[in-house]
């Protein structure tokens, strides 16, 4: 029999789902992110690897990557975003959500947040 999956970190870092919704401007798709403010938060591990330096084109460039650990939920998908309470920085979901031991109890996946300075 498999081992069970036990996550890493406790859950104790604030989050919410940033669902998209596609609209049409003026023939192009857009997508819009909900208002945090209107989200309801749920908790997960939040561990980050300090990012990845990018130098192009005379722009400074840093990807914050970040992996996430947390109970099963479907409506976490790839193309979501994920607001961090504590700080308000806001990632974008890098990987297709893992569902962990296909038993619909624990998900992980990446995350980055890129910023930068001209």
């Amino acid at each position: 029999m498999a081992k069970n999956f036990r996550p890493s970190f406790p859950f104790d870092t604030a989050m919410k789902l940033l669902k998209p919704t596609t609209t049409m401007v003026k023939g192009v798709a857009k997508k819009v992110y909900s208002d945090p403010a209107k989200v309801e938060a749920f908790n997960g591990s939040f561990r980050t690897y300090g990012g990845t330096e990018n130098f192009s084109n005379d722009i400074y460039t840093i990807f914050d990557t970040a992996t996430i650990e947390t109970w099963y939920n479907p409506e976490i998908k790839a193309d979501c975003q994920i607001y961090i309470c504590d700080t308000g920085q806001t990632y974008n979901i890098i990987s297709p959500p893992e569902n962990i031991g296909m038993r619909h109890q624990f998900m992980q996946f990446k995350v980055e947040r890129v910023g930068g300075k001209p």
